[in-house]
């Protein structure tokens, strides 16, 4: 079991708590928004109406002792920024923090951010791939980036192999299986030419498997 604190209860900050905490980890939910908190307390560890902004209170709640801090106030780049470097300042091992845009990321970034993330953004990417028709058959979420992804193989790939195409070094994606009718062969032949046949499983970032499809 990992500990984390998530600071900031908007739509994000109290879904990622109550779904951390549903998943049995233990969970330390800030917000000076006393209503915010009184919503959350009983389906998180804790709930603190505290103001992180402040060190000191980040110390007296405890912050460095967490595994992991997420900054989910993305909408005010001050107060994400002073509490970033605030737990930064605590060596809180890894912090992850809500941003608006990609200015706001390259920022926390800089401050020491270990992972910033845009939301609706990566959700887009997500949901892009179950909505649209050309090529993916099924995904299956491996984190907010990566995934395992089936989808049938663009024209451009027929009659070159895996080798040819050179899929983890131009893409970054890995193919861990190759489908074709019902059998599936795991860890399959790298110098077999794709066919319209074949059925791709591979793993990948959202990002790079949306810019596949498109080729």
């Amino acid at each position: 079991m990992k500990s984390y604190i998530v600071i900031g209860l908007g739509r994000f900050g109290t879904e990622m708590a109550v779904k951390l905490y549903d998943c049995g980890e233990e969970v330390l939910a800030v917000d000076t928004n006393e209503t915010l908190i009184d919503k959350i307390a009983d389906r998180v560890t804790r709930a603190v109406a505290a103001d992180a902004r402040d060190i000191d209170v980040l110390r007296r709640l405890g912050a460095e002792i967490f595994d992991v801090a997420v900054v989910a106030v993305g909408s005010d780049l001050a107060a994400s920024a002073l509490i970033t470097m605030n737990l930064k300042t605590l060596g809180v091992p890894f912090i992850m923090c809500k941003a608006h845009d990609d200015t706001y990321r390259e920022i926390l970034e800089k401050l020491g951010a270990d992972r910033v993330i845009i939301p609706e953004r990566e959700m887009a990417d997500k949901l892009s791939l179950g909505l649209t028709s050309t090529g993916v058959m099924e995904y299956i979420e491996l984190s907010d980036e990566f995934g395992i992804v089936e989808m049938a193989p663009p024209a451009a790939w027929y009659g070159k192999s895996i080798r040819q195409l050179e899929l983890r070094n131009r893409y970054g994606l890995n193919v861990i299986a190759l489908r074709q009718g019902d059998n599936l062969g795991i860890a399959p032949n790298i110098d077999e030419p794709i066919t319209d046949q074949h059925t791709l499983v591979m793993l990948g970032s959202y990002d790079v498997i949306n810019k596949v499809k498109k080729l």
